[in-house]
């Protein structure tokens, strides 16, 4: 075709597309239906075993070709039928599906010039794509299913979203998910997509050294020993699959270079994906494999020459990539730029540094550098340099971290927002580092990462998104998740609509019959897990890295929290246990990987230290029964060995060795537990402790008795008594008491073996029979006697308030407290909003808060005290460099006390934050008098997300979801 007729071609293209968007005869159907029944209307995709033959013009885009032959291999997955692909230009079907991109595929542009396809909502639009049935559109066709595109991957979207829609998930090969059988497909109505609402959308492989690399290496493409060419091409498929168009390549120590393999920069290329790099490596260099010994030191002060030739290599290299150039200058790996002391040494050598940078792509890729898509990356050390103000080119776009656990360190003021280059977010689903890596299960909350990227969105951090996802493997929801998010961030505008996400997932992998099973079963793994990460349960750190010790959970007080903590997960895993002999044959192995694995690791290991706990605290309480609870201990380590070798040796016939280490940098936390030796005086025989109970000397031991905790009416709450052996005999107990002290056991049998050496009574009171102050439960057994006293009492020892529970709430303006369902320990949450538009009170200046809005609790004392005030807000961090993370409290109207949890880089408080998903505040309050009471709290800073409230009337204990999250003392 000549120039001129191209020329001719593209105008009268150009003109149609008009006419469509002001003139179209009628709105497309928003929804494209897949159907296994013919009807009048409907294409025939898979009919009569005869699957439907695909065009491509062979002048588009590789990934055009890719995606047609993957939707050619998907059809046959699902119905057993081939389909043909064809890029010769002759069409002699009479039933085809046409795909092909705007501006690029000859058989495109001749139905829309024909007027045979509509292109509005294409038509210059960043990767958007329509689907749509069009009846007789060429010569000899009677229908045609067409997929067009407004670029290669809009095309290919379009593509793979046909493929969803036949039932082929993204995770076919990544997670072993097959897709439902269908003898026949027929299709009906048509779409047209949105625009992607962020830009660039993508992940990072990272930490890979015990997951992905070994696996690669040896499994997949051994052939390299390493991640290469073949492990790439699987990952960038599975990003179009998920309409993502970003990687971040691996980068440790373990893997050779990204540019190291040929194939790897062709399939980038192919598959139509940009190629980053991540916030350490400046114009895609992976300094820890290229920057070798012989270059002399990374330091561009003193080895200038050097450095710039190294980056000058690479532009040249990349230059016909589609890429995003990191710019800007770290140490070789994750440290700080080497050969300055201060910020203010920093600032002019980074700003020079990043002058060469963009006069190479002015150089080799465009003449305007603010064409080249640049990110500098704002993360640890650097945020500093930024702050101190460093001159930046308004057309590079600034990415803000989040403080690698989940809350997003910093976003846009409103002179940001200006910036032509706008700002992205780089987030963590996986971590190595201090206080604690989190490598091996993924467990970061769907709630929270909902929660931390709307509001990047609403603030306007839209041009790119990247999620650190360690292997990939295990973190499949997390990041479906999160770049499904970062394609339509409409529906999640709805917090609740999280909690569906996740249910639509499961049915889109399992099926609807077990779909909300599943999404509750997966939902609570995230919740427990908010409480605490698996991999947090050694109450050990790193960097440096110390030895497991007890954990903070209480096995004494609040109903056994350490034990509530342990059925919880034994409730999941029984779940999961069910469901699997449910689930079908063909789903098993997805089922293992995506629920059964990590549901079943994370109880496994709450469970080795819990258990471990017990038998330490219980030795000391001299039960026989501390040796069980050694022994489940021990067996909880074990089975967390054998599940993770049928994860990489029996699961889908070994595809998956090398994948899972269950012991990611081996540390302290996932060794064999360390127990203690119990050893036990066996001359008592038996003996009771009731919940309040540690030791012999206990403030709970009253004369020759015991006694509970008091109980009160109105919190109505029920009390544990534990009897036990100090022996190894068979014995009888029974217990006796009053007609209002009601006992969930009077008598059984205590026997020296495994599991029944002990057993636990609940005590509640019959309110209606009460007419006493007191009382008390005689325990007898061997011919000795144990009594336990119960004190009736009309105060409350503490208040345990849900932020949500407030008895008043009063919005002023556009401020307001708002809920955030599905967030928080308590399971929801409040939210101070808006995000935006928000007035900071100067406190200095008007001392008022009377133009704030506000929550009331009211709570009633039944005597004169003066309580502590503990409030948990979550670990948030300021909105911008214009807010802090304030909060204010009154009570009665009194003078208020302004909180402040704005936490100071990698500080003790930070750590003990990310650790726990909690930031608190304690406030100790004047003398309140018998009766009724109001606490107030005003919102001040947006974003802060009050989770609950404690009001210790002087009975508090320590324990980990009750203010102290040291471990019980002795």
């Amino acid at each position: 075709m000549t120039t001129k007729r191209v020329l001719l071609v593209k105008c009268l293209i150009i003109m149609v597309q008009f006419f469509f968007i002001k003139y179209g005869a009628k709105a497309q159907v928003a929804k494209v239906a897949i159907s296994t029944q013919a009807s009048s209307a409907a294409f025939p995709l898979v009919s009569n075993q005869v699957a439907a033959a695909i065009y491509i013009d062979k002048r588009d885009a590789e990934v055009v070709n890719i995606a047609a032959n993957a939707l050619k291999d998907d059809l046959k997955l699902v119905t057993g039928t081939s389909a043909k692909v064809n890029n010769s230009g002759k069409i002699t079907s009479p039933f085809c599906v046409l795909i092909g991109t705007l501006g690029q595929s000859e058989l495109i542009d001749k139905l829309v010039l024909q007027k045979k396809i509509k292109t509005a909502g294409v038509t210059g639009k960043w990767e958007t794509f329509s689907i749509s049935i069009a009846d007789h559109p060429l010569p000899g066709v009677k229908q045609a299913l067409v997929v067009m595109g407004s670029d290669p991957r809009g095309t290919a979207f379009g593509v793979f979203e046909l493929s969803k829609l036949i039932g082929v998930s993204p995770w076919y090969w990544w997670a072993d998910v097959q897709p439902a059988s269908k003898k026949e497909i027929y299709v009906q109505g048509g779409m047209v997509s949105n625009p992607p609402a962020v830009k660039y959308r993508g992940i990072f492989l990272n930490d890979e050294d015990w997951g992905l690399q070994p696996w690669a290496a040896k499994t997949l493409e051994p052939e390299t020993d390493d991640i290469g060419p073949k492990t790439y091409t699987r990952i960038f498929e599975l990003l179009l699959r998920l309409k993502a168009n970003l990687i971040w390549p691996a980068m440790h120590p373990s893997t050779k270079a990204f540019y190291h393999y040929p194939g790897n920069e062709k399939a980038a290329a192919d598959y139509s994906i940009v190629v980053g790099s991540s916030h350490a490596e400046p114009m895609l260099r992976n300094n820890v494999s290229e920057w070798t010994k012989n270059r002399g030191a990374f330091n561009y002060l003193t080895n200038k020459d050097a450095v710039h030739q190294y980056w000058e290599d690479r532009v040249k290299e990349s230059k016909n990539n589609d890429a995003v150039y990191t710019v800007g200058m770290r140490g070789v790996h994750d440290s700080g730029m080497e050969g300055v002391k201060s910020v203010k040494e920093a600032i002019p050598l980074l700003e020079g540094i990043i002058e060469d940078q963009r006069k190479l792509l002015q150089k080799y890729i465009n003449p305007n550098p603010a064409a080249v898509p640049q990110v500098f990356t704002v993360y640890k050390e650097v945020l500093d340099i930024y702050d101190g103000g460093i001159k930046l080119p308004e057309d590079i776009t600034l990415v803000w971290p989040d403080d690698n656990y989940g809350y997003i360190q910093r976003l846009n003021n409103e002179k940001e927002n200006s910036r032509a280059g706008g700002s992205g977010v780089y987030y963590h689903a996986s971590y190595w580092g201090r206080p604690h890596d989190y490598l091996w299960l993924s467990t970061t909350h769907p709630g929270l990462i909902r929660e931390e990227m709307m509001k990047a969105y609403q603030t306007k951090s839209d041009r790119l998104w990247v999620l650190n996802v360690g292997d990939i493997k295990p973190s499949e929801y997390n990041m479906q998740l999160f770049l499904d998010m970062a394609y339509q961030t409409k529906p999640f505008e709805e917090s609740s609509y999280t909690k569906v996400h996740l249910q639509n997932w499961a049915s889109d992998i399992f099926g609807p019959e077990n779909a909300s099973q599943i999404a509750e079963v997966l939902w609570k793994y995230y919740q427990l897990a908010f409480d605490r990460k698996p991999e947090f349960m050694g109450w050990s750190q790193t960097e440096p890295t110390t030895k497991t010790s007890y954990t903070a959970y209480n096995h004494f007080y609040y109903g056994d929290e350490a034990q509530r903590r342990i059925d919880q997960y034994e409730g999941l895993t029984a779940a999961v246990k069910a469901l699997r002999t449910q689930i079908k044959a063909k789903d098993a192995d997805a089922f293992y990987q995506l629920v059964y694995y990590p549901v079943v690791g994370a109880s496994l290991m709450n469970k080795k230290f819990l258990y471990r706990d017990k038998a330490m605290w219980y030795t000391k309480q001299n039960r026989t029964s501390a040796a069980d609870y050694a022994s489940l201990s021990k067996q909880a380590y074990e089975d967390i060995v054998k599940e993770t070798q049928y994860y990489n040796n029996g699961l889908s016939g070994g595809k998956w060795k090398g994948m899972m280490s269950m012991s990611p940098r081996n540390l302290p936390v996932y060794q064999t537990p360390d127990l203690p030796a119990t050893t036990i005086d066996q001359a008592a025989v038996w003996n009771i402790a009731p919940e309040g109970f540690i030791r012999p000397d206990s403030s709970l031991v009253k004369g020759p008795g015991f006694v509970l905790p008091a109980f009160n009416r109105f919190a109505n709450k029920r009390y544990f008594v534990d009897v036990f052996l100090s022996t190894d005999k068979v014995l009888e107990w029974k217990a006796e008491t009053e007609s209002w002290i009601k006992l969930s056991q009077s008598s059984g049998k205590l026997e020296p073996q495994f599991g029944k050496r002990e057993h636990r009574i609940w005590v509640s009171i019959d309110w209606a029979k009460a007419n006493q102050k007191s009382g008390q439960i005689t325990f007898t057994a061997n011919g000795t006697r144990r009594t336990v006293h119960v004190d009736l009492s009309t105060e409350d020892s503490y208040l345990d308030i849900p932020a949500t529970a407030f008895s008043r709430k009063v919005d002023h303006g556009i401020q307001q407290w708002s809920l955030l369902k599905d967030l928080g320990h308590t399971g929801q949450s409040l939210m101070a909003l808006p995000l935006v538009g928000v007035q900071i009170p100067d406190m200095k200046v008007t001392g008022s808060l009377k133009n704030n809005a506000y929550v009331e609790y009211d709570f009633n004392t039944a005597a004169a005290t003066n309580p502590e005030i503990t409030i948990y807000t979550l670990p948030t961090h300021p909105l911008n460099n214009n807010y802090r993370m304030r909060y204010a409290v009154e009570v009665d109207g009194n003078a208020y006390q302004v909180m402040d949890f704005k936490t100071q880089g990698r500080s003790e408080e930070w750590k003990q934050n990310v650790l726990s998903n909690s930031a608190t505040k304690k406030l100790k309050l004047d003398p309140l008098n018998p009766g009724k009471h109001t606490l107030r709290i005003y919102m001040i800073d947006p974003g802060v997300i009050l989770d609950r409230i404690i009001l210790d009337f002087g009975g508090l204990k320590s324990g980990y979801s009750y203010g102290l999250l040291a471990p019980v003392s002795l």
